[in-house]
């Protein structure tokens, strides 16, 4: 097999691989929220002010920046985040989780992770390291770059 072919082989295994998990995961979740919403929820909850730049956070989503503005409005709507001004550039803005938006994440994140290992308990302890240094590996080759 060719490096090309095989390298076309193993994107299409973790692409096929992420997909199955992703549906059965979401076919799983908690009604409460819906995955892209848990999705901000739980990059707000890594920061340690729990807040993000609109255009901060649309880099670790999956969704077009327009898409990021909707879902923030909808869960803004809901008092789960608040939008503020930034205060060092006026056109910016803020997007801070509340209390009640941490609350509803934990409440969410703890059968989400149960559901998430659960379908990763297939993989040994080392398997599972080697598996985030590949992916670790390759997510840095193309935001490095």
């Amino acid at each position: 097999m060719s490096e090309r072919a095989a390298a076309v082989a193993a994107w299409e295994a973790l692409f096929r691989a992420q997909v199955a998990v992703l549906r059965q995961l979401g076919s799983e979740f908690p009604d409460e929220l819906s995955l892209n919403e848990y999705d901000v929820l739980f990059n707000l909850s890594r920061q340690d002010d729990h807040a993000l730049r609109i255009r901060d956070l649309n880099k670790h989503l999956l969704l077009t920046q327009p898409s990021v503005s909707r879902l923030v409005d909808r869960l803004a709507g809901r008092g789960l985040v608040r939008k503020e001004a930034d205060p060092g550039d006026g056109r910016g803005t803020i997007v801070c989780l509340t209390d009640e938006g941490f609350a509803l994440f934990r409440k969410v994140a703890i059968p989400h992770s149960t559901s998430i290992h659960r379908h990763m308990d297939v993989l040994t302890d080392d398997e599972l390291a080697t598996l985030t240094a590949l992916t670790d590996k390759l997510r840095r080759s193309v935001t490095d770059g």
